[in-house]
């Protein structure tokens, strides 16, 4: 008998209890968390700065939207005309000032 995932709990948890990834800004820190291996409280005032607002802001959904709107960076929902996709990654990478490799290998192709 199989005892299911092993890792779905802690998943389930950590979206639960976590950002909440793409419907706030959690993604976001967690690349400035990985790309430049940045402790939580520095990803967020990074990611803050960046977005002009307070690192409080960063986790409030209604507030996350409109910014993510405004600046085209992919929300969850599909708007007709909003970036989604490698198209709001690439706005990510330039916004944070890092690089991304699906983006970077996609204009290295563009770029001959």
């Amino acid at each position: 008998m199989g005892v299911g995932d092993p890792f779905g709990m802690p998943v389930a948890h950590g979206m639960a209890a976590g950002m909440g990834g793409i419907r706030t800004a959690g993604d976001l820190v967690a690349r400035m968390q990985m790309t430049r291996k940045m402790r939580i409280k520095e990803a967020k005032a990074y990611v803050a700065e960046k977005l002009k607002v307070s690192p409080a802001d960063l986790s409030n959904e209604h507030v996350m939207r409109e910014i993510r709107e405004e600046l085209d960076l992919g929300i969850i929902t599909a708007v007709p005309g909003c970036a989604k996709g490698i198209e709001a990654k690439a706005r990510i990478a330039e916004l944070l000032g890092i690089e991304i490799n699906s983006v970077k290998r996609l204009k290295d192709k563009i770029a001959f």
